[in-house]
């Protein structure tokens, strides 16, 4: 059975070394080719490069990042998951999701509507993201839901920035380092989202 994550904890499509000689390898995807037409004239759409598929979808934003430049958050289900990932000019960024923390709860609400999920996973979603803030801190900046990737222990973070902002993130801990961000688009379970979320609205962490 392949693996949504390669052996080196990067997406294996998007992993130069595991990718190498299979359809996904980009060296090999550019000598392609060209298919020979069929008729001698062609539409402008046909010349056209293929877009990037995404199926229906529930987004947040635009937002601005450090830069400047302008972005959306989207969630969506894809095979293997829901994946949360920031996009812009119509192509996905490879950076770990970042969207106002009052914003989740529409985001949410719009995936119920549209849909996009399960009745059960947009439910737990909901519950968790109206989950009521305990009293006392705990010592826990971010919420998490744990689990494991080979030998390396793995987490999903919802964690504030400052301003109003959280980060949607995995961490992983590889024996013998310290915990490494992720900056990347998350692709999990609905209920590993579910239970991120619960724990960062129980420590009050997605007050506006």
């Amino acid at each position: 059975m392949n693996s949504l994550f390669c052996r080196h904890n990067r997406f294996t499509a998007d992993c130069p070394i595991c990718s190498k000689g299979t359809v996904l390898d980009p060296a090999r995807q550019a000598v392609r080719a060209p298919r020979p037409s069929s008729s001698r004239g062609k539409t402008a759409a046909t010349k056209k490069p293929a877009s990037r598929f995404t199926g229906p979808y529930a987004s947040a934003g635009p937002y601005e990042d450090d830069l400047g430049d302008s972005y959306e958050v989207r969630l969506e289900k894809v095979p293997g998951g829901v994946r949360l990932a920031e996009w812009a000019a119509g192509q996905i960024r490879r950076s770990a999701p970042v969207l106002a923390a009052g914003d989740l709860g529409t985001l949410l609400l719009t995936t119920r509507e549209r849909s996009l999920l399960s009745d059960a996973d947009s439910e737990a979603l909901l519950e968790a993201a109206t989950t009521q803030s305990e009293d006392g801190p705990d010592g826990h900046s971010f919420g998490s839901s744990r689990g494991r990737t080979g030998d390396m222990q793995e987490e999903l973070r919802v964690e504030p920035l400052g301003e109003g902002r959280v980060r949607v993130a995995r961490w992983i801990l590889r024996p013998g380092a310290d915990w490494e961000l992720q900056n990347a688009p998350v692709m999990l379970p609905a209920k590993r989202y579910a239970e991120a979320i619960r724990a960062a609205a129980r420590r009050g962490l997605l007050a506006e």
